[in-house]
């Protein structure tokens, strides 16, 4: 009994030495799996002939938020969304054809449209099997998710709109060359939109209206030129640029989808920017009417210079709805 009793003693640390080695490697694997799933994965899915590029993180199982990019940027964008909220949402960004990481077909094989990108884009959710999500719109992103939101209301959650119009008093003063070329579209109307593609208009968009541009990552700007310097990068946005007139031709429509669905909806609006300032937020109550409305000062791209305040509201925005 005496040996019994010693042997027992002699072996119990090794006993919780091996539990301890045991817990910590649960442990481990438990943060593998946690960190995966945090991590941001940098994706491609073939959609119709074309390989949408996408970035995607968070576990699939959490409420869904689909990120749509504005021009002349992509889902770099929302790098920083990206990278907070995955801990508890699943996120979810593609790239329009022709911008980002995504192909970028001839003109003549894929019409540049807001309702082919918004058709692509529908076609890449369904592929995924993404049937309920939050949708976030920023400029171009308004446009493809409201076509998103007013063909399947019943796969939208809630919008988050940071700087996303559908009023005509949310068109600003940037919008005057682009109407001159909806007036009359000619060599003389197009190049005075070129601007808009130089190193220099690209960052005057990410800069115009901010509190201090040092503020704004230069990477941003400089990623940009270099994909609107690809051949027939020009000639493609300035289809996109006279086709956004049919955009206009249904705000009535997608006012109505918000009347008609009263979706919740979280306004995070840069108040300086050129081409959509604060009375295309506040026009968004006139139709909603449970709105959590946000307005900073800074200008088009709100997220580069107030991403630490806007992604806390997101995430209390989407805590919200999942109760």
């Amino acid at each position: 009994m005496k040996n019994l009793i010693l042997y027992a003693l002699a072996i119990a640390p090794l006993f919780v030495s091996g539990v301890t080695l045991a817990n910590q490697k649960l442990s481990n694997q438990n943060f593998n799996i946690e960190e995966n799933m945090n991590t941001i994965k940098y994706r491609t899915l073939e959609v119709n002939g074309l390989n949408i590029a996408y970035r995607e993180a968070g576990d699939p199982k959490n409420e869904t938020i689909v990120l749509l990019h504005g021009f002349p940027t992509s889902s770099h964008q929302y790098r920083k969304v990206l990278n907070e909220l995955s801990d508890e949402f699943h996120l979810i960004a593609p790239d329009y054809p022709a911008f980002g990481n995504s192909d970028f077909p001839d003109s003549s094989k894929y019409e540049y449209t807001f309702d082919n990108l918004a058709a692509t884009i529908n076609a890449f959710l369904e592929k995924k099997k993404i049937t309920s999500y939050a949708l976030m719109i920023q400029d171009y992103g308004a446009p493809v998710g409201f076509r998103i939101a007013t063909a399947h209301p019943e796969r939208v959650t809630a919008i988050i709109n940071q700087n996303g119009n559908a009023y005509e008093e949310g068109l600003g003063a940037a919008w005057k060359a682009t109407k001159a070329m909806w007036a009359n579209r000619n060599k003389q109307t197009e190049e005075a939109m070129l601007h808009a593609f130089s190193l220099e208009g690209l960052k005057w968009q990410y800069t115009h209206g901010t509190r201090d541009p040092e503020n704004v990552n230069p990477d941003t700007w400089h990623l940009d030129y270099l994909r609107m310097s690809r051949p027939n990068a020009h000639a493609v946005n300035l289809d996109l640029f006279y086709d956004y007139q049919n955009n206009v031709k249904l705000y009535p429509k997608w006012q109505q989808y918000l009347r008609d669905n009263q979706p919740p909806l979280l306004i995070v609006w840069g108040k300086n920017d050129a081409f959509f300032p604060e009375s295309g937020a506040e026009a968004f109550k006139k139709d909603v009417k449970n709105i959590d409305y946000n307005i900073y000062d800074t200008g088009h791209f709100a997220l580069e210079e107030d991403a630490d305040k806007i992604i806390p509201k997101i995430r209390k925005f989407m805590r919200t709805i999942k109760k």
